[in-house]
């Protein structure tokens, strides 16, 4: 393929959350350049940007190599989601723009049409476009920055089972979208704060046993009574 030098560094992290590059497996500038169809250059620059987002280490005699991330290490992201992800949801109650607001609803209702249907993977592609909008509401480029880099390290890390009532996932977001809408941000923190804690239950390690913290969660969540988040 040939792309463009300045997407050389989004396309690579791409591949690397898909699993095309295994990890541990070494990155080569040579053979790296001549899939993308770039110089070395974009590549090695691609590559220090990726190594200090964390998906790439660079090791003694090897060179660049796709990282291995530990349990924990895996773990902590849930833990940092579930802090900033109502973090931004609060802020963007603060500072959205009709703009934000009309694509929210947008992907709400399309989310509850899709959830109606059944259909799994536009759901999946759906949700992600959801909260992409939302913390690009939060109006905080380095808040925005942060919880992209998070969905990217989760989802590269873990497989996620979908809902059991996927109607329900979505009717949380319309509750999320109407505070953000009414500029209210705790009950917008509060109600995303929910939502990302029965999102986490479904997560499950691509690598290692990974149960334990998705079992935590599940057992810690209060149960959401959706019809009261609508006070």
């Amino acid at each position: 393929m040939r792309i463009p030098a300045h997407s050389v560094c989004t396309a690579i992290r791409d591949d690397i959350v898909a699993g095309v590059y295994e990890r541990g497996s070494r990155l080569t500038e040579e053979l790296l350049a001549r899939r993308y169809g770039v110089s070395r250059v974009p590549v090695r620059e691609a590559l220090r940007t990726l190594e200090a987002e964390g998906f790439v280490v660079t090791r003694r005699h090897a060179g660049a190599c796709v990282a291995e991330p530990t349990e924990q290490e895996a773990a902590d992201l849930l833990e940092m989601r579930t802090l900033l992800e109502p973090l931004g949801a609060s802020r963007a109650a603060q500072r959205r723009t009709e703009a934000h607001l009309k694509v929210l609803r947008g992907l709400v209702r399309l989310g509850q049409e899709r959830a109606r249907r059944g259909n799994s993977e536009d759901l999946r592609s759906l949700g992600g476009w959801f909260h992409e909008t939302l913390a690009q509401a939060c109006g905080s480029p380095a808040l925005t920055s942060m919880l992209t880099q998070l969905r990217h390290k989760i989802a590269w890390m873990y497989a996620v089972e979908s809902p059991v009532n996927p109607a329900e996932s979505w009717t949380e977001h319309g509750a999320i979208v109407d505070a953000v809408a009414r500029g209210d941000s705790d009950r917008a923190r509060a109600i995303t704060a929910l939502h990302t804690e029965r999102a986490i239950a479904a997560h499950r390690l691509r690598f290692g046993s990974g149960g334990d913290r998705a079992e935590r969660v599940r057992n810690s969540q209060h149960p959401v009574n959706m019809p009261s988040l609508r006070h």
